[in-house]
């Protein structure tokens, strides 16, 4: 029986890991689709607004109807997680990212995002969901991996190098570069506060990367200790789009003016939907059910895939050549995901040998009410079970 769950573990590792690359895949297209909707002017509240929205309407009546057997009960703490969970993730994580797009450019935007794991990881190892002993060849390869990463993704965005794919001359920063001529300014008295400070607006675009990158990292660090105690995937999913969608309605109604803001032209419409349905639903569900199995500082750890699937995207989509420095970094990438992912593995394997088993390592993406009806024993062995997140001894 412990073979058994064993290889169902890892099925569902290696569907964890397939997941998350196709998060970032859909992600790289997600990018390449809005540097076509933006050039427009759409502004950038509306369309997050639109787009989260659209998310919300999709996850929570799939949430309710899916997982109302095995939604723990409902108590303020957890409120609170959500309510954090919707602020990091959903409002700042988004709605910084853009502002800082349109204060700086894409390379720039690029460049800084690679720090994601980097925070991930740091807060992991403080809140104790991720477990590193350097003195150990798992904790070194871990360390080493997520290095190895975050420098495969800087050259990615640093160094071009000769055209390997694609016509040599072609202006691929032209095509890539947002303007942000037509944006109506997102928040215009809180950049007017930070302006009379003596901060440029490029000061302000950097600053909102790297709150952006800091509310990614702490989204994916906090949901993975509400998961140990909420197992039910896509209601914490809905549940933080929820708040974060009660966030952004609120600012947007406050900070746009003219009615005209609301209008969408037909790419704009193409976008939100995307963006709302593919790279929001579908998306935040694999990554909030990834998180469970994986861990956060794994997850976060596919988030330098983004800069080789924009590439990999815009050659088929938009004819842009792909450089050697892509190349390069996308093997260096590919490496430090192998080493960590490596560790995780043999950390999971010590852990079998010692504890019992895990249960979010089998956790199902969506469950399946028959199942539960037909072995009661499981709903209680969710609940009650040890969490891999945060282990507690078994009286």
């Amino acid at each position: 029986m412990a073979g058994m769950n064993g290889g169902g573990s890892e099925r569902e590792a290696r569907k964890a890991h397939a997941s998350m690359a196709l998060v970032q895949l859909i992600n790289g297209g997600y990018h390449v689709i809005t540097k076509v909707a933006l050039n427009v002017g759409v502004n950038q509240l509306v369309f997050c607004l639109f787009r989260d929205l659209l998310a919300l309407s999709l996850l929570a009546p799939v949430a309710y109807v899916r997982e109302k057997r095995i939604r723990p009960p409902m108590s303020k703490r957890l409120l609170l997680s959500f309510f954090f969970l919707g602020l990091t993730g959903i409002f700042g994580n988004q709605l910084l990212f853009l502002i800082g797009l349109s204060y700086t450019n894409p390379t720039y935007a690029a460049a800084i995002q690679p720090s994601i794991p980097v925070f991930t990881f740091l807060l992991a190892v403080m809140m104790g969901t991720e477990r590193v002993n350097l003195l150990k060849t798992e904790g070194q390869a871990k360390v080493g991996g997520t290095l190895i990463c975050v420098c495969g993704a800087i050259l990615m965005v640093l160094f071009r190098g000769p055209a390997l794919l694609g016509q040599k001359d072609a202006d691929f920063a032209a095509q890539n570069d947002i303007s942000a001529r037509g944006q109506p300014e997102p928040a215009g008295w809180l950049m007017s506060s930070f302006l009379e400070l003596g901060l440029e607006h490029w000061h302000i675009g950097v600053l909102c990367l790297i709150g952006n990158c800091m509310c990614m990292a702490t989204f994916l660090a906090i949901q993975a200790t509400v998961l140990a105690k909420y197992p039910a995937n896509l209601s914490v999913t809905a549940l933080s789009y929820f708040f974060g969608t009660v966030l952004m309605v609120t600012t947007a109604f406050l900070m746009t003016n003219e009615s005209t803001e609301w209008n969408l032209t037909r790419s704009e419409l193409f976008a939100v939907f995307y963006a709302g349905v593919i790279a929001s639903a579908l998306n935040y569900g694999l990554l909030t059910w990834s998180n469970k199995i994986l861990g956060p500082a794994l997850v976060a750890l596919y988030n330098p895939l983004q800069p080789a699937a924009s590439a990999f995207l815009s050659r088929i989509f938009l004819g842009s050549p792909i450089y050697l420095g892509s190349v390069i970094g996308g093997f260096l990438i590919i490496a430090g995901l192998y080493m960590v992912t490596w560790a995780s593995y043999r950390d999971r394997h010590t852990d079998i040998g010692t504890m019992p088993q895990i249960a979010r390592s089998s956790e199902p993406l969506i469950h399946k009410d028959a199942l539960i009806n037909k072995i009661p024993y499981l709903r209680g062995h969710i609940f009650s079970g040890p969490s891999a997140l945060s282990p507690k001894p078994i009286d």
